[in-house]
């Protein structure tokens, strides 16, 4: 059967392989289309395997907040290099990946799409990986909000609880929630708030500020231990950081003053924060 133009362009476009690569599946499988596509499918596989030792440290996070807010999930898809972050078929596929990222329980999105991924690398000739995924739903009242920050490179989900339905819809709200995955991103907090912190971390903290304070007098040193590992709380905890906009207002005040403005009660109930490679 002789292969022409017309067919080879609509092979392309169903899979975005390169002309000739379509050109030897068409002739392969005697211009039988479908066969044509499972060939180029194998040879996908044939790609991933082989890039499978390859590092894929570029790449994208995104994420996507139901309409009423109830639910939102985060992706990270990871390439080999900056030049296919920017490539628009890889950027056009991460898209199609967000868009389906609510369908999938927190990690289990690989398994689900790990057909499509294998069919992009064999198109684009590089390693690609959905390297992780969290999906939420609001627990009780409240609402989720997301923040991608420098073009991918981080992202942040928060979920906030509330008393009272309307206050989700108001202003202060809202700009609080958006403030707090700002917060997030830029300040990178280990955990949401001291009772979190593993024991054994603040017992290592205390060694070190121990072996500072030889030579103290006794009745003091206990004084200065607990200033310390309450600055050392002050570094490491969501709600005791300084806000990023105004340092000297810890998250925990900037957030009563605002339920105080609302006339209800905001708490955080998790965060989560996905740093490109890390």
């Amino acid at each position: 059967m002789a292969i022409t133009t017309a067919m080879i362009k609509e092979l392309r476009d169903a899979t975005g392989l390169g002309i000739a690569d379509c050109k030897n599946a068409l002739n392969d499988s005697n211009g039988d289309f479908d066969a044509a596509i499972k060939t180029l499918r194998e040879k996908g596989a044939a790609v991933a395997a082989k890039r499978a030792s390859k590092e894929a440290k570029e790449g994208v996070i995104t994420a996507i907040v139901a309409d009423d807010a109830q639910s939102a999930a985060m992706i990270e898809v990871n390439c080999e290099t900056d030049f296919v972050t920017r490539n628009e078929g890889f950027q056009d596929f991460v898209q199609e990946l967000r868009g389906e990222a609510l369908n999938f329980e927190s990690d289990t999105m690989q398994a689900g799409v790990a057909d499509k991924v294998e069919e992009k690398i064999g198109s684009i000739g590089e390693k690609i990986q959905l390297r992780r995924n969290v999906k939420w739903s609001v627990e009780g009242t409240g609402s989720i909000t997301s923040y991608i920050h420098m073009g991918g490179k981080v992202g942040v989900l928060i979920e906030l609880g509330c008393e009272k339905a309307e206050t989700i819809a108001s202003p202060v709200y809202q700009e609080l929630a958006k403030d707090l995955t700002l917060h997030v991103a830029a300040a990178a907090p280990e955990f949401l708030n001291r009772d979190e912190v593993p024991a054994e971390t603040v017992e290592a903290e205390k060694e070190i500020f121990r072996k500072q304070l030889v030579g103290k007098p006794e009745n003091i040193i206990d004084n200065i231990l607990t200033g310390k590992i309450n600055k050392f709380f002050s570094t490491c905890c969501f709600l005791e950081q300084g806000f990023v906009k105004e340092d000297k207002v810890a998250i925990t005040d900037l957030i009563a003053e605002k339920a105080k403005e609302l006339g209800d009660t905001i708490t955080v109930k998790r965060y989560v924060r996905y740093q490109l490679g890390a």
